[in-house]
């Protein structure tokens, strides 16, 4: 079958129609899938800003308390303003020795123990015998006062009698001066003898005990240290006891070079013990000008009056040192700080409740903190019972976790 021929006319036609026919095609096929792709761009895009605000609206919600509820949770509200800080630094410390009222103890003689009435933790007087010595070297340090006291009895006699012959002109002049000069160096040596004596706290004895030394205490106090039993030989610098009068005792204090500027002569301090329930106060009396090599630290000391005995040498203090007060621009109470997921927070009253405000502290003295950031002035906060409120808080996280 033979097929009829196309003129110039009907090709131009046919062509337009095909054209067309191909951009109808282009349109069916590619113009709905775009509008989807886009529909479940905008759709995604909806779904995370939907769940962004969710996120904010959650961290902004109000921990909800009625007035009534608070009334019974035992919270009270106070409104942030400006404070007066007291600026302190504790320190740690030791209890020691009064070393000004603390002796070592030595017999000043060589000898063998007699005896010792003296014991370890016993409170004793001034000049209470503690020990008694028998010392060939006192014995004979005594038995030359003896015989210079014998030698100066003998040269008054012979002074007086002379001076009577030459008032009398019976003899001459110089028999007079030579007896004079003889007794002035006999009361001397009589007096060196005795001074030798009272140096080393011995003194004159009876007759028959010129060996026995009484050593004895320099000054009422309790027996911290005993070192000496009976029948022992003992040297005449070994420390044989210590004594301390505990009535006062030193609290000595590690003092690093950052708060050297606090810690000043004359400055209060408060001293407190752990476990023990005894608080002291007294004044910085010494501040060291050096510090340790090992422990870059400065030594300090705080004098305590001690009348209970309750201060024992050997204990370790906190010691609180007030440095003054300091004027803040914006401070709450130190009840009113929690914390949140490890951050300080503020619980900041708003129309329904409750809503934890982030802050930024700065110095405290226990009563009152520094709010550097994250407060205005004027705003009402829960201050006693805010633990209330953090449990409440806990509460609802627990809830929207579930």
């Amino acid at each position: 079958m033979k097929l009829p021929m196309i003129d110039k006319k009907q090709r131009k036609a046919l062509s337009l129609v095909l054209l067309t026919g191909l951009a109808l095609a282009a349109l069916i096929i590619f113009f709905p899938g775009k509008n989807k792709s886009t529909e479940s761009a905008d759709t995604v895009a909806a779904s995370e800003h939907k769940e962004d605000k969710h996120d904010v609206e959650k961290e902004g919600e109000a921990i909800h308390f009625t007035d009534e509820q608070i009334k019974s949770a035992g919270i009270s509200l106070a409104k942030a303003g400006p404070a007066r800080i007291s600026i302190s630094s504790q320190l740690p410390g030791e209890i020691k020795f009064n070393e000004d009222r603390t002796a070592h103890v030595v017999p000043r003689l060589a000898g063998v123990v007699a005896a010792v009435p003296a014991n370890l933790g016993q409170q004793v007087k001034k000049g209470q015998v503690l020990a008694v010595i028998a010392s060939t070297q006192l014995s004979e340090m005594r038995s030359e006062l003896l015989s210079a006291q014998k030698r100066q009895g003998l040269a008054q006699l012979n002074y007086e009698r002379e001076k009577k012959l030459w008032q009398d002109k019976i003899s001459a002049e110089q028999d007079y001066l030579q007896a004079r000069q003889v007794l002035r160096e006999a009361e001397i040596a009589t007096q060196n003898a005795l001074q030798k004596l009272n140096a080393i706290g011995a003194g004159s004895a009876s007759a028959g005990r010129l060996n026995r030394y009484e050593l004895r205490a320099p000054f009422d106090g309790m027996i911290v240290e005993k070192h000496i039993s009976l029948g022992e030989a003992v040297k005449e610098d070994a420390a044989v006891f210590t004594i301390s009068d505990l009535s006062s005792v030193w609290a000595e204090i590690s003092v690093p070079a950052g708060s050297l500027d606090v810690v000043s002569v004359g400055r209060e301090a408060i001293v407190r013990a752990a476990g023990m329930n005894s608080v002291a106060k007294g004044k910085i009396s010494y501040v060291g000008s050096l510090l340790g090599e090992q422990t870059r630290t400065a030594k300090a000391r705080v004098a305590l009056d001690n009348p209970g005995m309750a201060w024992r040498p050997g204990l370790f203090v906190t010691v609180d040192i007030n440095a003054g007060d300091s004027e803040v621009s914006l401070a709450v109470l130190a009840d009113a700080i929690q914390t949140v997921d490890g951050k300080p927070v503020v619980f900041v009253k708003n129309g329904s409740g409750f809503i934890a405000q982030l802050v930024v502290t700065g110095r405290s003295d226990g009563k009152h903190v520094e709010i550097l950031q994250g407060l205005q002035a004027g705003v009402s906060y829960a201050a006693a019972g805010s633990f209330a409120v953090k449990a409440e808080q806990g509460k609802g996280s627990a809830e929207h976790a579930h």
